[in-house]
């Protein structure tokens, strides 16, 4: 089965540095405005969902939520979580002292992957 998630190395690191500061953590990509497109991460539920939300998957067990009219633009792309040196959106999101700021590298499902993606999990 075609994951819709994945995450590299360099922001795995910063995850587990951020996790055994903060504890449990989540993520959310919102889809413009103030916050960018920017994933930001939260310690979990410092951040609700809407309605219709849609999360892509889990990274080390925290779950990544997509705004819903973000996630049907990128529905058809694969999210691959990765970190790089500078100051996100705002300073909301937890590695921003750390003068890091994730970001997401898209690629394109094949059809063949299309076919074979597991449902995402709506918020109700």
């Amino acid at each position: 089965m075609a994951t819709r998630l994945s995450v590299t190395s360099a922001a795995l690191d910063v995850i587990r540095q951020l996790s055994a500061i903060h504890g449990d953590l989540m993520f959310y990509q919102a889809g413009g405005c103030c916050e960018g497109t920017q994933p930001q991460c939260f310690e979990k539920g410092g951040y609700f969902p809407r309605t219709n939300d849609a999360m892509i998957g889990t990274i080390e067990g925290y779950e990544f939520w997509i705004d819903r009219d973000l996630f049907e633009y990128w529905k058809y792309a694969h999210f691959e979580l990765d970190i790089t040196d500078g100051w996100g959106p705002g300073g909301f999101s937890l590695e921003t002292p750390l003068g890091k700021t994730f970001k997401v590298n898209y690629t394109l499902f094949t059809e063949a992957e299309l076919a074979d993606l597991a449902p995402v999990k709506r918020m109700e």
